[in-house]
């Protein structure tokens, strides 16, 4: 479902991903949520946060593709630095499942609706000039060279922090694609578990059926 390009392989990219089909968005994912909260007030601190190692190697990949992120945090790392602050919030029963995976393993979790996706999928480079609408934010003319997911029309997920509006998770999407984003001093069976959990939580709020996770790298 998804190559791994040669460039991307290069900076040391991995990912796992697995999809889940004939799913139903619904209002929330308390359950998950809740979930999360308690297992990341019970490990972290917002000072040991910073130390984990987990964390550390999304911070290196950040700093190695020209990203500060003390200023743009690692998605997973904003997500608990939240949680610690104050608390996370529902957003529907999908992103939810995401966002608590992601909590729990420190691993960037991305939701793609596959009903919008067009052709192949290939983790790449950016070419210069290439568009990426994130959620959320302004339309982005890339340099070239960014780690990006792309299908046919163009870059679906700025590697591996931004997800693109175009293919986000709304109430009409049907089947879902679960990528975790690995960097290197990220392990293999961390990506696993988390592409796993991401699964597991969807198919425990939104109903359907889920696919073996592959990890490629």
């Amino acid at each position: 479902m998804i190559e791994l390009g040669e460039d991307a392989r290069a900076l040391g990219i991995s990912i796992a991903f697995s999809r889940a089909r004939g799913v139903e968005v619904r209002g929330s994912g308390s359950k998950v949520i809740e979930l999360a909260v308690e297992e990341v007030r019970r490990k972290y601190t917002l000072e040991s946060l910073k130390e984990d190692p987990v964390v550390r190697a999304y911070r290196d990949f950040y700093w190695r593709i020209g990203i500060d992120p003390t200023k743009v945090r690692p998605s997973s790392e904003a997500l608990v630095r939240r949680i610690l602050k104050e608390g996370l919030p529902s957003i529907n029963s999908i992103v939810d499942s995401g966002n608590a995976a992601s909590a729990i393993t420190l691993v960037p979790i991305g939701l793609y609706d596959l009903g919008k996706v067009r052709g192949k999928l290939e983790l790449r480079l950016a070419r210069p000039g290439e568009i990426f609408k994130p959620i959320g934010g302004g339309e982005k003319v890339l340099s070239g060279g960014e780690p990006v997911l792309a299908d046919e029309d163009g870059p679906i997920f700025l590697y591996p922090h931004r997800d693109s509006v175009r293919t986000m998770i709304t109430q009409g999407t049907r089947e879902v694609l679960i990528v975790a984003a690995g960097v290197p001093g990220v392990d293999a069976s961390l990506l696993r578990r988390a592409a796993f959990l991401t699964l597991e939580f969807i198919l425990e709020t939104s109903g359907g059926e889920g696919e073996e996770v592959r990890v490629i790298f």
